[in-house]
């Protein structure tokens, strides 16, 4: 089949990578993509949320499958114009993307699902938000009620942050319209974990969970950001907590968006807050998570393209796939200066040191431990020729080995070898993981 993926960041690059390894598909194009992207999809220069434009290209190319990557496309309707031309297309219609674009209404939805989260109040009104913080006397995480880029939540510690988050969000709009409401709940201890479900509308497939890390420094300090790395799987996290995700957030999540009549089709990301046997949902995302999809397309082993058209056709019962037992960790590799400000057009350099050309002992040392190591690009662009930056987050390195540790070590070793100027990442990603094993004498997943 032909397949046109919609996007240019490094989630994007992951699911155009493995699509390129689906035995179904012998043709990629993607909308607008990247220079990692376009050694294997050719490059389509329509904006993608340019749908007439995008409908009018699928049709001429005969395009058997689109892919969403982006939120943007999905909350502005994608979904519901190529479906309304009768073209295939995976992800949810702007209605069921509600569930990640307004967090009041993903909240309403869980409350009338019975899926546990936090206790919450939603605030069209700054000075009613302001009263209700100064009447709950603890701490409570504020959440600009749209899509504000994953910068829009702040955990508040006491009540003057509280109200400097109310401000910022309705007051000096830093998020824009996303802050024209906010939704302020209860803060939740725990362990956070990101889990992923491929959808038909009616049914749900686990298609395995990750862990993020969002501050921009190590030890989870600093502002958050869209991800500063990932690892999958979480080896405190098994199967059986797996079953239970499923049967207590994604069935009956699935349930009530079919009783609303908005029947959610793609791939459902819950972000969770465990802590002990208790299960809590922080949020829901419509669609793959950035830099946590570079980790599961690294684990991932099947066809995913037939995978996903099953999903867009509702016959999701039919897939067949699996995910590697081993261990994938994505870490991200950043401009000087972000989240803030940062430069663009700064050069990449030694990137081929990896791409084909890494040192002879690396090589050997990675194929004799079953290692395999790749680098996404999320924020690049060719400029006279020359490979450079063109983003906040730049690069994801990630890498696969039959042990958690050795994964860690491969992607560090991979991103020290990378160079441009202001370069910085976390240096503790899965770290805690780590510890968790080392301290119980447990063998590495």
């Amino acid at each position: 089949m032909k397949v046109l993926v919609i996007g240019k960041g490094g989630r994007e690059h992951a699911l155009a990578w493995r699509l390129h390894q689906s035995e179904s598909v012998w043709k990629i194009f993607c909308a607008t993509g990247n220079p990692g992207i376009h050694q294997i999809a050719e490059p389509v220069a329509i904006a993608p949320t340019d749908f007439a434009a995008l409908i009018e290209f699928a049709r001429d190319k005969e395009i058997d499958l689109t892919v969403v990557g982006p939120e943007d496309p999905l909350a502005a309707g994608i979904v519901d114009e190529f479906a309304s031309a009768g073209l295939k297309i995976f992800g949810p219609t702007a209605a069921a993307a509600q569930l990640e674009t307004s967090k009041s209404f993903a909240k309403a939805v869980m409350r009338e699902a019975g899926v546990p989260t936090a206790d919450f109040e939603s605030f069209d009104d700054a000075d009613a938000a302001r009263r209700y913080v100064r009447s709950r006397k603890r701490s409570v995480v504020v959440k600009a009620d749209g899509l504000a880029l994953g910068k829009g939540v702040v955990v508040c510690r006491d009540e003057s942050a509280a109200l400097q988050a109310i401000a910022d969000a309705m007051d000096l709009r830093r998020f824009g319209a996303a802050g024209n409401r906010v939704v302020i709940e209860e803060f939740l201890t725990g362990e956070e974990l990101s889990f992923f479900a491929l959808c038909d509308g009616e049914n749900a497939i686990a298609l395995g969970s990750a862990q993020d890390h969002k501050a921009i420094f190590d030890g989870d300090r600093g502002p958050n950001t869209g991800g500063m790395g990932a690892y999958s799987p979480v080896p405190q996290f098994g199967a059986e907590l797996e079953a239970r995700i499923m049967r207590e957030v994604i069935s009956p999540t699935l349930a009530a968006m079919n009783a609303r009549g908005t029947p959610f089709r793609g791939v459902l990301f819950a972000g969770l807050m465990i802590d002990g046997d208790q299960i809590n949902v922080i949020e829901f995302n419509a669609r793959f998570g950035d830099p946590e999809c570079e980790a599961l397309m690294m684990r991932f082993d099947g066809d995913l393209a037939a995978t996903l058209l099953a999903a867009a056709e509702g016959k999701l019962t039919e897939a067949s796939f699996r995910l590697s037992p081993r261990s994938a960790v994505a870490v991200v590799m950043a401009s000087g200066g972000y989240p803030g400000e940062y430069a663009k057009g700064v050069e990449i350099a030694d990137l081929d040191r990896i791409e084909g050309n890494a040192p002879s002992e690396i090589k050997t040392k990675w194929a004799l431990n079953k290692i395999r190591v790749k680098v996404f690009h999320n924020g690049t662009a060719i400029r006279d020729g020359r490979l450079v930056t063109d983003g906040g987050r730049v690069l994801t390195v990630t890498a696969m080995a039959p042990k958690l540790a050795a994964a860690v070590d491969a992607a560090y070793q991979a991103a020290e070898m990378i160079r441009f100027e202001g370069r910085h990442f976390r240096r503790d990603i899965a770290g805690r993981a780590l510890a968790r094993i080392s301290a119980t004498g447990g063998a590495s997943v």
